[in-house]
């Protein structure tokens, strides 16, 4: 399996399992049959409502001796809510116990926005609006490096062996690195042939620091949540430039954008419920594309985001204008 050496000497694979949108009932069978299919990287958050079901999944592979722990890459996120110097340990740690296991691999900033404590018995996962029902968006005065110092704890206490940050771009991972005593590991953002981010990813790079793509296949997971801009958006898996590719080399449309990431020295973190394609998904490192391929799905770029809160209807506050500076 290829994987990607850490700026901490730390290796993660390049192909790993995206947890997000995967339904309760069937989470634990999932994670279980990725695993079996090969997976070792599962990528969670607080924030997917599913940690206890992977979790359950994990624990039912390791009983059943198809792995140890030692051969998982385990990630989770810190919600919005814990963003609070002091809120970061103990939702860890709850987090941990959901999952079932004494450390995260890796242990990521879901967004650089910290909402206002809302406490695990009132609501959980909380979301990105006030439990109270009036669709509220209420912020936290927390900083980015007041997190960012208590997610260094986590690494001085066992807790995640490495950290990273989501949904950054240039300017505040910058900022960042200027008191980072501990060097954000990896920086997960969306990432597909319409969202391309050249600049980003070599600044990352520059920085030594791993970049992993979600939503890899652009509008796709979000038609799935019924959005307009996904639905108005053509679909890759039927453009004509990743179907010539596709065609050429006898791959999938899907392996295919795996393989424009991963070719480029990114990591990916697709899902899939079938088994055919769980293990076609795995298998997108051992094919090259050529450069000029490369080159005319990177010409898709159309800067078009999909997953930007500015765009949720309840999410028309005050603070949107703070959010958009973030998020742009």
């Amino acid at each position: 399996m290829a994987t990607i050496k850490l700026n901490n000497g730390h290796q993660m694979p390049q192909v790993g399992f995206g947890l997000w949108k995967v339904d309760n009932a069937t989470c634990a069978d999932t994670v279980y049959n990725a695993i079996k299919a090969g997976y070792r990287l599962f990528d969670g958050a607080c924030d997917y409502g599913n940690e206890k079901e992977a979790g359950q999944g994990v624990a039912r592979a390791i009983k059943d001796g198809l792995v140890q722990r030692s051969d998982l890459f385990l990630v989770s996120k810190l919600w919005n809510t814990f963003h609070d110097g002091p809120r970061v340990s103990p939702i860890a740690k709850k987090q941990l116990a959901d999952w079932g296991i004494d450390y995260f691999d890796l242990y990521i900033m879901h967004f650089p926005v910290a909402l206002k404590y809302v406490d695990p018995a009132v609501a959980y996962p909380p979301g990105w609006n006030a439990p109270d029902g009036s669709g509220a968006v209420e912020l936290s005065n927390a900083t980015i490096q007041e997190t960012w110092t208590a997610m260094e704890g986590l690494v001085d206490s066992g807790l995640a062996r490495s950290i990273g940050i989501s949904n950054f771009q240039g300017s505040l991972i910058l900022d960042l690195l200027r008191y980072a005593r501990v060097r954000p590991a990896t920086l997960q953002i969306e990432h597909h042939p319409y969202l391309v981010q050249p600049t980003l990813i070599q600044l990352a790079a520059s920085e030594g620091i791993a970049v992993t793509a979600y939503s890899s296949f652009g509008p796709q997971s979000f038609i799935e949540l019924d959005w307009q801009k996904a639905r108005d958006t053509p679909v890759l898996f039927e453009h004509g430039v990743v179907t010539a590719v596709a065609g050429k080399h006898g791959k999938t449309p899907a392996q295919v954008l795996l393989r424009w990431a991963t070719q480029r020295g990114l990591a990916v973190i697709p899902k899939s419920n079938n088994a055919d394609r769980l293990k076609q998904n795995l298998e997108v490192t051992g094919f090259d594309l050529e450069k000029s391929e490369l080159e005319s799905i990177s010409g898709l770029d159309r800067h078009l985001r999909f997953n930007n809160p500015t765009d949720v209807s309840l999410f028309q506050v005050a603070s949107e204008e703070y959010v958009l500076t973030s998020f742009s």
